[in-house]
Formats: C-alpha cells, sequence, structure tokens
C-alpha cells in the first residue's frame, strides 16, 4: 500500500519554534517584526519540516495585498445577511488561515458594478471571489487581476468559475414530483438577475414541456419572506397546485410555513421541495425535499485559484443530488 504524506503546514512550523501562526507568517514573508532568535527557529522549524510556502500566498502577504475579498453582488447590503454567504466566507478563511490572511466582506451594487474595479486598487487587497456574479461585473473587472480573482457563479476568459449544477439539481427535484405523481407543479423562482436562477427556470420549464404540463411561476428572491407571500399567491392563482418548488431552501421554509398557518397539508395536500439541502432541511416539519448544493467544497476550490494564481478551467461545475425527505 502506498501512503501519500501530505505537506507540513504553516500552523505545524510555527507550533515546532513555538510561535503564533501570524509570527510564522511574518517570519517566513519577510515581512513586519521578529526578533533575530524568533526568526531563527520558524526558519529552522521551516526547514527540518520541509516546509515551502505557496508563492502566490505568499507573494499577496509579501506585496500589496494582505487580505482576501469576497464581494458579493446584490440590490442591497442585506444580501450580506444571507447565510449563503457566511458558507462562503467561512470556507475561504480556512482556506486563507494558514497563510495568515484575512477575509473580508464587501458588498457589490448592482446598479453599480464597476465598484470591483475600485477594489482592485486597493492596495490592501490581495485577491477577489466575486459572488452573484453578473456579465456588467465580469466586464468590470480589470486586466491587473489576472490570477487574482475568482467567480463563484458565471465566469469568462479573465475570471474562472466555480458553481453548483443549478439546473440539474432542479431538474431532479421536478422530475421526482412528476414520479411521485404531481401534475401540477409550481416553482417560486430565484432573482431574475442572477444567472443561477435563470438555469433552475430553464430546468422546470424542460420537465415541463417533456411532460406536456403548464409552467406556472412566481417570482421569488431566495427568501422565506418572498416564499410565505409567493405560496399564497400560487394557490390564489392555480387553486389545483400539487406541488411547489422552491429555488432555494429559504423559499421552501417559507413555503412551508404559509401553507402550514393555512391549514393546507404537506405532501398530502401540495408537495414543497427547495435546493440546498442546508442542516435546517431536515429538521423541518415535515423534513425538506431538495437538492445538494456545496457550498464550501465550491468557496474552497475558488479562494485555492485565487491564492495559487495558477491557470485554471473556465468553468468548474460542481453536481447537485436529490435529497428525498417527508415533504415532496
Amino acid at each position: 500500500m502506498t501512503t501519500t504524506h501530505r505537506p507540513p503546514t504553516l500552523r505545524e512550523v510555527a507550533l515546532a519554534a513555538g510561535v503564533s501562526r501570524a509570527t510564522a507568517s511574518r517570519v517566513l514573508a519577510g515581512t513586519g517584526y521578529a526578533s533575530p532568535a524568533t526568526r531563527e527557529r520558524v526558519q529552522a522549524s521551516a526547514d527540518r519540516l520541509g516546509y515551502v510556502p505557496n508563492p502566490a500566498a505568499r507573494a499577496l502577504v509579501r506585496g500589496t495585498g494582505v487580505r482576501l475579498v469576497v464581494a458579493v453582488s446584490g440590490t442591497a447590503p442585506t444580501v450580506l445577511d444571507d447565510p449563503y454567504v457566511d458558507r462562503v466566507v467561512g470556507a475561504a478563511a480556512r482556506v486563507c488561515a494558514p497563510y495568515g490572511l484575512g477575509v473580508t466582506l464587501h458588498w457589490l451594487p448592482t446598479r453599480a458594478p464597476g465598484a470591483v474595479r475600485r477594489l482592485a486598487e486597493d492596495r490592501g487587497v490581495g485577491g477577489i471571489v466575486l459572488l452573484n456574479t453578473t456579465e456588467t461585473v465580469l466586464d468590470a473587472v480589470p486586466a491587473g487581476l489576472r490570477g487574482r480573482v475568482a467567480s463563484i457563479g458565471i465566469g469568462s476568459a479573465l475570471v474562472p468559475a466555480y458553481d453548483v449544477d443549478n439546473g440539474g439539481g432542479t431538474e431532479a427535484v421536478v422530475r421526482h414530483l412528476y414520479a411521485t405523481g404531481r401534475r401540477h407543479i409550481a416553482m417560486v423562482t430565484g432573482p431574475r438577475w442572477l444567472s443561477c436562477a435563470g438555469r433552475s427556470v430553464g430546468a422546470y420549464r424542460r420537465v415541463m414541456r417533456d411532460a406536456a404540463l403548464p409552467v406556472r411561476l412566481v417570482r421569488g428572491n431566495f427568501s422565506a419572506a418572498r416564499g410565505r407571500a409567493a405560496a399564497r399567491e400560487v394557490l390564489e392563482r392555480w387553486p389545483d397546485t400539487d406541488a411547489i418548488v422552491g429555488s432555494s431552501d429559504a423559499t421552501a421554509f417559507g413555503v412551508l410555513d404559509r401553507l402550514r398557518a393555512d391549514g393546507v397539508q404537506v405532501p398530502g395536500d401540495v408537495a414543497v421541495t427547495g435546493f440546498d439541502d442546508v442542516p435546517l432541511a431536515a429538521m423541518t416539519t415535515p423534513a425538506l425535499t431538495t437538492a445538494t448544493h456545496p457550498v464550501a467544497q465550491i468557496a474552497t476550490a475558488a479562494a485555492t485559484a485565487v491564492l495559487a494564481g495558477r491557470p485554471v478551467p473556465p468553468s468548474t461545475v460542481f453536481p447537485s443530488r436529490l435529497v428525498r425527505r417527508v415533504s415532496g
């Protein structure tokens, strides 16, 4: 059997030298103050363990960049309150921690996509992970950011992209509803300006068309509040609806709450599904049928690409699979 040895981490170097990870990072990057004795201990530990710093991460610290920015596009700063954003930031922080790099969060207004240029000009920004990326934001990314930027969403020749297969996951959910006998299936969409929302709607439409079923779409925004309102709108417009597809788990939670308040039985009267498979999905009453969204894996890949600065495929798509539970 062959044993693969992983390379030593900055944290292990710091522990061996008896210093903090931040101190070890400063010594190995050649920045900031450290006593001669401390520098000698850190360097000796690094040599003994065979530690080799990531060249791009080291460049971020040595040069102008001292932090990675997660820049989130949205119509209002409340987009930063989305738990999805928290999961992206957490994953990026875990990638950056071994190099002593911080992670900050920034709102990119959809009406002012050029704000990404100002981030690129900030000497404290070493790299950027774009979230909820739009074509206008991609157009505004300066060429000088090449190798220091990645997108969770759509990408370009300059910006590598990492995302989930929204269409595949949504198609699996809708086909499952059809297979279980649902014939009047409505969907609460995501924001129209987001490409991922468009892919989900496209998948829903394809399944409806293939099954010769009517399309029933109500606009949503990935929030529980809009899901509550949309559920009532669906049943007022189409009283015979027997399934509602939420474009996110949060949307589905709102749908479940409204149906429960209105005395509608789930899944007896109306089946409900979501998309994301957040931890709460398994704990709702009834437990939510949904599709997976490997946010941590996607964010880790995007942040790693920024630190590595190496050529990457123009688009990396992570699969989504159906998770069958009680609600649908």
